[in-house]
């Protein structure tokens, strides 16, 4: 219900005020970068305002230290209701690295409430005007919450039994090192099926085969990087 006043009081527009209360000023770098004619999020009526009375959302970056903690609450009673309040960033959606230091308190929604979440470290400026449309109900939400149900004993099931922890760590590990976080983690998802589906001759054969439809040197690059980190972890344990 809130939602729906939301939508009907903002309509199509949204003035935002933002608010480091301790980032490191990275993801205030890529909010103010939303804002540039590059990403051009006024065309989407999203707007930066000075002052919070002039506000319809809160936008907030960083970790709440407790030195600025009562000014955050402040800041929330001086937007005029209905409102909306984003935590921009790793550090805001939960703490970050800093979560459980003595001079900061958490995440934003430990002081105040929060209604979206922009994770990244930083969040990208699409990731960024995402969340803003979500909130204006120009499109769905993508991505929705899922529970795992662990095995019969209560204990969550490995996702490569086969492979020992160590080498599987090895491998994701090489994999994002080498190609970053999103892309390197399904290449390594790639070579671990490839690998739980037979022993080290058989791997190297369907990792052969599949390489030579790949047009990609960087690709094969990395997977080789892969193949030798496992040849070399069953070497150690012979």
């Amino acid at each position: 219900m809130f939602k729906a006043l939301c939508e009907r009081a903002l309509g199509k527009a949204l003035w935002v005020y933002h608010a480091n209360v301790g980032a490191c000023n990275g993801c205030d770098i890529e909010v103010i970068n939303v804002l540039t004619p590059y990403y051009d999020a006024e065309r989407f009526g999203i707007k930066l305002v000075g002052s919070p009375r002039h506000a319809d959302a809160l936008l907030v970056c960083g970790p709440v230290t407790r030195q600025v903690a009562p000014a955050l609450k402040r800041l929330v009673e001086a937007v005029p209701d209905p409102k909306l309040t984003f935590a921009v960033g790793s550090c805001a959606t939960g703490g970050g690295c800093w979560f459980d230091t003595y001079s900061v308190l958490g995440g934003v929604d430990k002081v105040i409430p929060v209604d979206y979440y922009i994770p990244g470290c930083p969040p990208t400026p699409p990731a960024t005007i995402y969340g803003f449309a979500l909130a204006l109900g120009m499109l769905g939400q993508k991505l929705h919450a899922s529970h795992y149900i662990g095995s019969d004993n209560g204990c969550p099931e490995p996702r490569y039994p086969d492979i020992p922890l160590a080498l599987r760590i090895a491998i994701e590990r090489e994999a994002r090192r080498l190609a970053g976080y999103w892309h390197g983690q399904k290449i390594a998802d790639t070579y671990l099926n490839f690998l739980a589906a037979g022993d080290g001759q058989e791997t190297a054969s369907v990792l052969e085969e599949y390489l030579g439809h790949q047009d990609d040197p960087r690709l094969s690059e990395i997977m080789t990087r892969l193949q030798e980190i496992a040849n070399g972890y069953s070497e150690g344990y012979e």
